[in-house]
């Protein structure tokens, strides 16, 4: 049988570094990611080591910053890879003081959302109907407010808390939006909230210490392989059970602006269906 083969964003540390190992030891092939090649062929070196399965990892690069390198990266996997069966949005990160991106958006909701808005729909050819899942970190910092689409530059005001559960939000609307977008061909599409994890990000964000990045790529694990979850979609999922979000994650007015808004600031063509 051909293993399945499964992309994870950041996976080069924390959770999804762990999620990783974790699907190399059930037998999928495991694409890595990270922001270059150098801190991606390293991590390949290390899951050598831990799991023993060089023959099913594989890797790929590009600076989530950057919507040119997201494109490139995207080609590159659409070149090389017949076909996608799970890709795992878990790249993210928590930005203490404002930044911004070469295509001028505050870096947060850019790393978080928008970069991962693109890069799915560039693969979207890539999954199988009726088996591809995709499946989106969020957290339970996400925010119960609309988005302040006036403020996403940092126009207004920054605080690093607020634009942290706004990209989480953005995640969740997402999800839904798109999990009613593929529901025809089958493709899957859900949310999760990983938990408390000690990560990079936690620390940055909070001074603090969680559970273990084992803990925190359970969920990952489960809506990857589970055969519970086959036909699932648009959930948002913590601690491998459905759970719900904020009451404003069904708001199909906030699900609509966010998508319409995210095709214009990727500058991609609505065309992306037509396949």
């Amino acid at each position: 049988m051909e293993r399945k083969t499964i992309l994870i964003s950041g996976s080069t540390d924390g959770i999804g570094l762990q999620t990783a190992e974790d699907l190399l030891k059930l037998g999928f092939k495991v694409i890595i990611h990270g922001r270059n090649e150098t801190r991606v062929l390293a991590t390949k070196e290390r899951l050598i080591r831990q799991t023993g399965k060089e023959e099913n990892i594989e890797t790929v690069w590009g600076d989530l910053a950057s919507f040119a390198e997201v494109k490139k990266l995207a080609d590159s996997i659409n070149e090389k890879f017949s076909k996608l069966d799970v890709l795992i949005n878990n790249a993210g990160v928590f930005l203490p003081f404002l930044k911004l991106t070469e295509d001028g958006f505050e870096a947060t909701f850019q790393i978080n959302h928008l970069s991962h808005f693109l890069l799915t729909l560039l693969l979207l050819k890539k999954f199988p109907e009726g088996e591809g899942r995709i499946i989106n970190v969020s957290s339970m910092a996400h925010s119960s407010m609309p988005i302040d689409y006036e403020n996403l530059k940092g126009e207004k005001h920054y605080d690093p808390y607020d634009a942290y559960a706004r990209s989480k939000l953005a995640n969740i609307l997402f999800t839904f939006k798109l999990a009613r977008e593929l529901t025809e061909k089958g493709i899957t599409v859900n949310a999760l909230h990983p938990g408390v994890i000690s990560t990079k990000l936690l620390a940055a964000g909070w001074g603090a210490f969680g559970v273990s990045v084992r803990k925190g790529a359970e969920t990952s694990v489960f809506l990857t392989s589970s055969e519970e979850v086959k036909g699932v979609t648009g959930k948002y999922f913590v601690d491998r059970r459905e759970a719900r979000p904020a009451e404003i994650s069904y708001d199909i007015t906030e699900q609509e602006k966010l998508w319409d808004f995210s095709f214009q600031a990727v500058g991609l063509d609505r065309n992306i269906w037509n396949y």
